[in-house]
């Protein structure tokens, strides 16, 4: 077994984390507190081609796998720009992973090149308000009217709206009480946002203020049958094929902030003086720093074996979701243990860790709650019955 990235991947860490150094923790801090989109950042990754890593090179992308894209995401939360620099180029790289496997030969050669470049900004339009996790019992709905769909429907946490031109967006063709099986007659479609028939409202929020995440209310909006994704009916199949890559690329993210707030921790412990000595000299800040990297090195060992498998086509849901969990809980445990290293200050914005704290506690809720991956091992490992 070889833990030894390969000299490729080694340098996409190293260019990543080159790029990065350029917008330091103020310049995020700065974006999070005015909740501004960082669009030179947005253009300076785009620029370099990161957006397009895990898009076929036949539409302008790089053709890596996702441990490649692990590897861009982790090094970006790393840098200190945590969510806030991770989400709007996530949402780039595996957002439009439907389209890439399902979509028709014109939809991804219209749409794939314009997002690998940064011209096109791509949101997820899932979550309802009377659904959450049931993803099944969506409202939103879509009826056919010759050469378009009509949609109407409300979805709630669509990240990036505001910013976005498009929009792929699960709706229902066919009503729940009408199809055998619940996950069937849903479909996705990659629709338009900046059209009168759509109103889109931001979401005041805890952190990640610098990506907006919005209430978005869709009043007869048509789309064209040719912006549909695959076949009609199968849009929660197509969800679910992405699933676990998302899993490792959110860990890969919250792994990469659990980084970035131990280094701060371990900086700070080393400089402050108190009592005429370091305050890391005292086995009470010494041993929850070690513990958090602990914690943060097994869940890279787990993103690691998961990103591995998908990319060699072996079953890893089980890894997936196991990544997911362990490095939400280790990257929030850094970040916590960072403001208490601090003290007083690690309440103070200037220190950064504040805001690290804030977006790591987003992990443990999306794009899955930890409770409902402990179903999921509960049931596929244990063999327990469903909970739910």
């Amino acid at each position: 077994m070889d833990f030894t990235e390969s000299e490729e991947q080694a340098l996409i860490r190293e260019s990543v984390r080159k790029l990065c150094s350029g917008f330091p923790d103020d310049y995020w801090e700065e974006h999070d507190r005015e909740g501004k989109f960082p669009d030179d950042y947005f253009k300076a990754m785009a620029e370099a081609g990161w957006l397009g890593i895990a898009i076929p090179e036949k539409y302008g992308g790089s053709g890596k796998g996702l441990q490649e894209a692990a590897i861009v995401l982790e090094e970006v939360a790393a840098s200190g720009a945590a969510m806030n620099g991770a989400t709007p180029i996530h949402l780039s790289i595996f957002g439009m992973h439907p389209v890439v496997k399902h979509g028709s030969d014109a939809m991804r050669e219209k749409y794939l090149p314009a997002v690998a470049e940064g011209k096109l900004h791509v949101a997820f339009g899932v979550t309802e308000p009377n659904a959450g996790s049931d993803t099944t019992s969506i409202e939103t709905f879509a009826r056919l009217e010759g050469d378009h769909y009509v949609v109407k429907g409300r979805k709630v946490w669509t990240t990036k709206a505001l910013e976005s031109e498009r929009v792929l967006l699960l709706v229902r063709t066919q009503k729940k009480e009408e199809v055998d099986r619940k996950t069937e007659g849903m479909t996705l479609l990659l629709a338009e946002l900046q059209k009168p028939e759509v109103s889109i409202s931001a979401i005041p929020k805890l952190g990640r203020n610098a990506v907006r995440t919005c209430e978005v209310v869709y009043d007869d909006l048509k789309v064209a049958v040719a912006d549909r994704v695959g076949e009609e009916g199968r849009g929660f199949r197509y969800l679910l094929d992405g699933l676990n890559a998302e899993r490792i690329l959110i860990a890969a993210e919250s792994l990469g902030i659990g980084k970035a707030a131990l280094r701060r921790a371990v900086q700070y412990a080393n400089e402050r003086v108190v009592f005429d000595r370091p305050i890391g000299k005292n086995q009470g800040i010494a041993f929850p720093l070690a513990e958090a990297r602990t914690k943060l090195d097994a869940a890279e060992l787990m993103i690691r074996k998961a990103a591995w498998k998908l990319d060699n086509d072996l079953s890893c849901g089980t890894e997936a979701n196991m990544a997911k969990w362990l490095a939400a809980e280790a990257g929030f445990y850094a970040a916590d243990c960072a403001i208490q290293t601090h003290g007083g200050f690690g309440y103070a914005r200037e220190y950064h860790v504040e805001r690290y704290w804030r977006e790591a506690r987003l992990m443990k809720l999306a794009p899955i709650s930890q409770e409902m991956i402990l179903n999921f091992v509960a049931e596929h490992e244990l063999g327990l019955p469903r909970s739910y």
